[in-house]
């Protein structure tokens, strides 16, 4: 099958590569994100594999099935940058990878908790000028704080595991409550109860019409004064402007951020030399207790490995008309 790759990111061509074993598949790789403006790239493929930053809307797939193409293969789990009822509409079928390594996500959460916490990032700046004060870098223990967790999925419960090795306090928010996490001492509360009783809030649910801005000014009034919030999962989830609010009045102690909901125009992209446009995301960085990382928590060899088998798979399961195990039916 012939496919075509969008936003291709440097790593991705020898992994890709190295798993279409034989082959078996026509990759041809575009560092151009798939949108209405670029769909005409599209010509001549059967299928588009796309990335978190690619805007797949009902404009760009009504183009792409102009195209005759018959699969958007996105290479991530998320999928809320699909128009999937779209994709219906137009006979395109919609496939995923749903988990590659839930590991990896759950410990860069946890990196930017004790990063944070701990000033490790600070530290390290001040020792290589010589200046070995510890003025400013003082944190807490993390044994015996509450943990709120927002989503008990794969990465969630990752994370949760994690925490519980800390000698933390769990409580979780999800529709569909986890047994097995239940029985290692974890509790379900209501969204308003884990809002009011968390020392540190972990975001790992996926963003949804429901969960769009879920943490949002009315959210962040009820939190304790000083919480830190890491969000690792979609920056759609958190409300950037009203967030920036709550650390003004320093409601938020700490933000630890892998994600933006205007990344697409950021990450992925060296943009050292240019000037950043966006003023929201500006302020952001102007905060000394706000830690940003462009969109890594993925990246492992172990989940980059993962992503780029699951994806050729998807590939191979679609072509030979198999059970499409990983497709996206609904949101």
């Amino acid at each position: 099958m012939k496919v075509a790759i969008f936003g291709t990111q440097f790593y991705e061509r020898e992994y890709f590569n190295k798993y279409n074993l034989g082959n078996k598949h026509e990759l041809v790789f575009f560092e151009e994100s798939l949108n209405v403006d670029t769909t005409d790239l599209a010509r001549g493929f059967q299928a588009v594999c796309v990335f978190v930053t690619d805007t797949i809307d009902k404009n760009c797939i009504e183009k792409l099935a102009k195209l005759d193409v018959k699969l958007i293969d996105l290479r991530s789990a998320g999928y809320n940058n699909v128009d999937i009822e779209a994709a219906k509409a137009n006979n395109i079928k919609v496939l995923r990878v749903p988990a590659y390594s839930p590991q990896a996500v759950a410990e860069h959460a946890v990196a930017l908790i004790l990063t944070l916490n701990r000033k490790t990032h600070k530290a390290y700046n001040q020792v290589r000028e010589n200046n070995f004060s510890l003025q400013h870098l003082m944190g807490f223990n993390l044994f015996g704080k509450t943990i709120g967790v927002v989503g008990t999925g794969k990465i969630g419960r990752a994370f949760c595991n994690i925490m519980i090795g800390f000698g933390c306090k769990i409580i979780a928010f999800d529709i569909k409550e986890n047994e097995s996490l239940k029985q290692k001492g974890v509790s379900y509360n209501t969204f308003n109860d884990l809002l009011s009783e968390s020392d540190i809030i972990s975001i790992h649910c996926p963003l949804t019409p429901a969960t769009h801005h879920l943490f949002d000014k009315i959210a962040f009034n009820k939190i304790k004064k000083g919480l830190m919030i890491i969000n690792t999962s979609r920056g759609g989830i958190i409300n950037t402007k009203d967030a920036i609010d709550a650390l003004k009045k320093e409601q938020i102690g700490y933000l630890g951020i892998d994600v933006y909901e205007n990344e697409s125009n950021l990450f992925f992209k060296d943009q050292s030399q240019t000037v950043i446009q966006d003023d929201v995301f500006e302020r952001l960085l102007s905060f000394h207790n706000v830690l940003i990382t462009p969109h890594l928590a993925f990246y492992t060899h172990e989940a980059v490995t993962e992503i780029a088998k699951i994806t050729i798979k998807n590939f191979t399961d679609f072509e030979e008309n198999g059970v499409l195990k990983n497709e996206v039916i609904k949101i």
